[in-house]
C-alpha cells in the first residue's frame, strides 16, 4: 500500500508509465481494486496524479493505467477542453491532495480535433454547446498548421501541448508549484488500437519527449 506515497513528480509519472506498460503487453496487475483498498481510501484520498483526460469512452485512465481506487484524480471533457471548472478541479487535485503530477490526455482519432478541422476547411460548426468545445479546440488546429504541421498526429499533438501550457499560463497554483520543483505537467497521447501512451510534452519534469513516429 505504500505506493500511493509518491514524493517526485517523475515517480509519479514513472509509476504511470509501468501500468500503461502492463497495459499494453496484456499482463495488467489491477493494483488497489480490492475490498481492503475501498476500505483503506474510504476515510481519506491520496492520488499521486491528476488526469485531465479527453471523455472519450475508450480513454478509461485506471484502465489503460492499470491504477486502481485512490490512485488517479480524474477529470473529463469532450477533447480535453478547459474551462473554470475544470481548472478548479485540477487545482483541488494538487493544491489540496497534494497530487504531485497532472497529467494531460488526448487521444488519436479524437472527435473534437477531427470536428475543429472540419470546421474550419468546410465553414460548418455544430450547434448547441458542442460548438464551444469546437472552438475551443481550434486555435491548436491554427497554430499546428501555421507551423506547418498537418497531420493528424502533429495536430493532435499541438492541442496536447497547448492544453499543457493553457493550465500553467492560467493557474498559479500549479505555475508556482511546477517552478518550485514541487509539480510536473505532462501532456500525452494515446493511441487506440495498441494501448500506449507516450509523452509530447513535458513542464516541470526532466524527461525527454520522443519525436513522433
Amino acid at each position: 500500500m505504500a505506493e500511493i506515497q509518491i514524493p517526485t513528480p517523475r515517480d509519479a509519472f514513472e509509476l504511470l508509465l509501468a501500468g500503461n506498460q502492463r497495459f499494453v503487453s496484456g499482463a495488467p496487475r489491477h493494483p488497489n481494486q480490492d475490498a481492503a483498498r475501498r476500505a483503506e481510501t474510504a476515510p481519506s484520498q491520496q492520488p499521486f496524479a491528476v488526469l485531465f483526460g479527453c471523455s472519450d469512452s475508450r480513454l478509461a485512465a485506471e484502465i489503460i493505467f492499470d491504477r486502481g481506487l485512490g490512485d488517479l484524480f480524474v477529470v473529463r471533457t469532450a477533447g480535453h477542453v478547459a474551462g473554470t471548472e475544470v481548472l478548479g478541479s485540477i487545482e483541488f487535485g494538487v493544491g489540496v491532495l497534494n497530487a504531485p503530477l497532472v497529467v494531460v490526455l488526448g487521444h488519436d482519432s479524437c472527435g473534437a480535433v477531427a470536428a475543429a478541422c472540419s470546421a474550419l476547411e468546410d465553414g460548418q460548426t455544430p450547434g448547441g454547446f458542442v460548438r464551444d468545445v469546437v472552438e475551443r479546440v481550434t486555435p491548436s488546429v491554427l497554430a499546428a498548421r501555421a507551423d506547418g504541421r498537418e497531420t493528424a498526429e502533429e495536430i493532435l499533438a499541438e492541442h496536447i501541448e497547448h492544453t499543457v501550457d493553457l493550465l500553467l499560463d492560467r493557474s498559479r497554483l500549479l505555475a508556482e508549484r511546477v517552478a518550485a520543483g514541487r509539480l510536473g505537467v505532462v501532456g500525452m497521447s494515446y493511441r487506440l488500437a495498441d494501448g500506449s501512451a507516450r509523452l509530447v510534452a513535458a513542464r516541470g519534469l526532466d524527461v525527454a519527449v520522443p519525436t513522433a513516429s
